[in-house]
């Protein structure tokens, strides 16, 4: 039996439905009108969209398995396929064949009638999804469950610790669906600000408010972390603005698996004057260098 509607999509008889959707993709891309200008090509479209059609359908491949280019009038498929006038008449002649045809979507409009929506820019089957999601700024950090709405309904996803602003994430099964195929969700993430950290890269930067007396006299503070809280030393004479390095206390690289550090950036907590005895304000306002 000749296997002219497998060679047709470069795949054995025996290939699998992810083989044979895999093959109609990267030809469908290579001879989509709009990036091949050979002649002939869109015409070798055409073929490759009709064969997948056929191929992709299981009740559509089991007949077409059974009786060959017998349905085609004893034509193998390519000159059967490259005979037709046109699109519209291809399109007829296998509804004909295969009794039901191929639905709305198959080869009734351009070039083998995938419309913009169905068909991608670069002439593959595009079921995917795209769209942007917003994460807090602590979910991208340390990762976890993120609850989004898409089109009134809620899904529950999973953020990898670490993930960067712009990076895509890629729900599987939850794009469009058609033939039997369902694509993907791509979300593109934009991370929300804190109103207590700055990320740079891996590393983490953040203000932390020190007492005076602390700050001029040394002493030990509680600071919170992404991690756990921690108790830090502050030196003698310590100047605003000075910098505080928590080694490993930063974001975790997704590739590497090696966090980044987070900097501390001391700022000085002044006391209300009101709250200061008077006796000791007037000593300050005589005694204090300009």
């Amino acid at each position: 039996m000749s296997e002219s509607l497998y060679e047709t999509l470069g795949v054995s008889k025996n290939a699998s439905s992810d083989e044979i959707k895999k093959s109609y993709r990267r030809l469908a891309r290579k001879y989509h009108p709009d990036i091949n200008k050979d002649p002939g090509a869109e015409d070798k479209f055409k073929e490759i969209n009709a064969a997948y059609e056929i191929l992709s359908d299981d009740k559509k491949r089991a007949q077409y398995d059974q009786y060959g280019d017998s349905m085609f009038g004893g034509q193998n498929f390519h000159d059967f396929a490259r005979g037709s006038a046109n699109s519209a008449d291809l399109n007829e002649i296998l509804k004909n064949i295969f009794s039901g045809g191929f639905g709305g979507s198959s080869f009734g409009g351009g070039f083998g009638g995938f419309s913009s929506d169905g068909f991608g820019g670069f002439g593959g089957l595009d079921l995917d999804i795209n769209a942007k999601v917003n994460i807090p700024f602590e979910v991208a950090v340390i990762g976890g469950e993120h609850r989004i709405n898409l089109n009134g309904d809620s899904l529950k996803i999973k953020i990898p610790s670490g993930i960067n602003n712009g990076e895509k994430l890629r729900i599987k099964g939850k794009g469009k669906s058609a033939s039997r195929q369902v694509g993907d969700l791509i979300l593109t993430v934009n991370i929300e600000p804190s109103s207590e950290y700055e990320r740079d890269g891996d590393d983490l930067y953040k203000d932390i408010e020190i007492p005076l007396k602390t700050m001029m006299f040394g002493g030990k503070i509680e600071v919170s972390t992404f991690k756990k809280d921690v108790t830090i030393k502050i030196a003698e004479n310590s100047k605003t603005g000075t910098k505080i390095r928590l080694k490993g206390y930063g974001v975790q690289n997704r590739k590497s698996g090696i966090y980044g550090d987070l900097y501390l950036r001391a700022r000085v907590k002044l006391p209300d004057i009101n709250s200061l005895d008077a006796k000791f304000v007037k000593t300050l306002k005589e005694n204090l260098p300009e």
